[in-house]
Formats: C-alpha cells, sequence, structure tokens
C-alpha cells in the first residue's frame, strides 16, 4: 500500500542537475543544518548518500572559512 503521508524525497542535487556543492553557497547550505547548525541527516533532507557526504564535506569548509557558525543559540 501507498502511504501518501510518508512520500519519498528525491535528492535536491540529482533532481535539479547539480555537480558540485560549493562552500561559499551559504544560503543553499543552511537548507541542510538545523537551529543549533547541526547538519540534518539524509534520511530528512532526502540527498543520496554520495551528495550527503559531499554536503557535510562543504558545510565543515564552510564553518573552518567562518561562513558558517560553528554553534548558533
Amino acid at each position: 500500500m501507498d502511504n501518501p503521508i510518508k512520500e519519498e524525497k528525491k535528492c535536491h542535487f540529482c533532481v535539479n542537475n547539480i555537480k558540485e556543492v560549493d562552500y561559499k553557497d551559504t544560503r543553499a547550505l543552511r537548507r541542510f543544518i538545523n537551529g543549533y547548525s547541526k547538519i540534518l541527516p539524509k534520511r530528512r533532507t532526502g540527498v543520496c548518500a554520495k551528495h550527503q557526504r559531499r554536503l557535510a564535506e562543504a558545510i565543515k569548509r564552510s564553518r573552518v572559512m567562518a561562513l558558517l557558525p560553528f554553534v548558533s543559540r
């Protein structure tokens, strides 16, 4: 049975044919972190495993470059 409430999410990067996850694009990266600046899991965001790894790497790089905060309150 199909459950309309539990709709399978599509990978944002695969659907939009985005090849690279840019660490300088903080507006896009903020979609994938919560209010405490923690990286959201892929089951919540719907991205595939490959892009989740690249996304985590880009977020961490952006934090080191001081574009995103490590912790926000």
